[in-house]
């Protein structure tokens, strides 16, 4: 029964978080939004709110490490399904193909990620009021990195063309508001239940609350991002596709240092397993090798396969098989 309750809720929380980002590119459109802006702010918020309400949850039924694991675990999953989409498209390198301003988003992410793994590891328990030092400082490190892409791409073409008139077929912005606030309530209504699946999956299969959301519920709210990256690459936008990957990555650590706010029993991250920090840093090096694979513009192709691609998504494998066989979350 909790397995057909994990899918069900699984299955909705991935079509009302494909019918977020949709109605979100509505609102974006009609209020003449940049493309920035759109794909590593908007877009990357909206496809990563299950994250977050996944997490929140986790709290309610007092597992940090489920929280903690959902976090780092999609960014993991984020790098893989770049790496995935990119051995797809086979034509042309996708990581190629892209505007180099979402580089300046992958290194956020990994300032970010590097912040929440050394707050991890050194354990400097120093909060202000119940929320976390190390949290504050993430969030204001992500508005000021934001900031810091906005000037740095200033004046570059932009990564997603959407200054274009909308035509008389397309959605008010009425009608994308609506949608957005129906399809996020859904969201609200529906997560509890994925995330009271997974827990007793976690009981059930003793891997652990911690390895059941970095591996399972870290692999369903990702699939928002899968959608919308899929969507925006049959219409061959693929700055937008790959900008809500990396966007959604930096977005998942801007959450875990703001979820400390809604976390009343202490510091967030003090309360989370320090072997997470491998995690973290799996993630890192992922985001790293995907950097390198945007920055890099040589040929790394063995028959119509990337080289590049295929390393990130054999590290992403074996880190899984890591962090089982060193019982992280478990």
């Amino acid at each position: 029964m909790v397995w057909v309750q994990f899918l069900l809720s699984a299955a909705v929380v991935v079509v009302a978080a494909h019918y977020l980002a949709q109605h979100g590119d509505i609102i974006a459109v009609r209020t003449k939004l940049g493309g920035l802006f759109v794909g590593t702010v908007f877009l990357a918020g909206a496809t990563s709110l299950p994250e977050m309400l996944a997490s929140v949850n986790a709290f309610q039924i007092g597992s940090p490490n489920l929280a903690a694991g959902n976090f780092f675990g999609s960014n993991m999953v984020n790098m893989a399904l770049l790496a995935i989409l990119d051995l797809m498209y086979f034509q042309a390198p996708l990581m190629r193909r892209i505007a180099i301003n979402h580089s300046l988003t992958a290194g956020l992410t990994i300032l970010l990620m590097l912040i929440a793994v050394t707050s991890l590891v050194a354990d400097i328990d120093i909060a202000i009021g119940w929320v976390g030092l190390d949290s504050i400082i993430i969030i204001v490190a992500y508005f000021l990195g934001l900031w810091v892409i906005q000037q740095g791409t200033r004046g570059l073409p932009a990564a997603v063309a959407l200054d274009i008139e909308p035509g008389p077929t397309f959605p008010s912005l009425r009608r994308g508001i609506i949608g957005f606030g129906v399809s996020a309530g859904v969201l609200v209504a529906v997560v509890p239940l994925l995330v009271d699946a997974s827990a007793t999956i976690a009981v059930i299969t003793g891997l652990g609350t911690g390895f059941v959301g970095t591996a399972l519920l870290a692999l369903v709210t990702s699939l928002p991002e899968l959608i919308a990256a899929l969507a925006a690459m049959r219409l061959n936008a693929f700055d937008l596709a790959v900008g809500n990957l990396f966007g959604s990555s930096v977005f998942n650590m801007f959450a875990l240092g703001l979820v400390d706010f809604v976390y009343f029993d202490g510091r967030f991250l003090g309360a989370v397993d320090p072997n997470f920090a491998i995690a973290g840093l799996l993630g890192l090096l992922l985001t790293a090798m995907a950097l390198m694979g945007t920055l890099a513009r040589v040929e790394r192709r063995f028959l119509f396969i990337e080289l590049d691609s295929a390393a990130i998504l054999v590290l992403y494998l074996l880190g899984m098989y890591l962090l089982f066989v060193r019982g992280v979350g478990l």
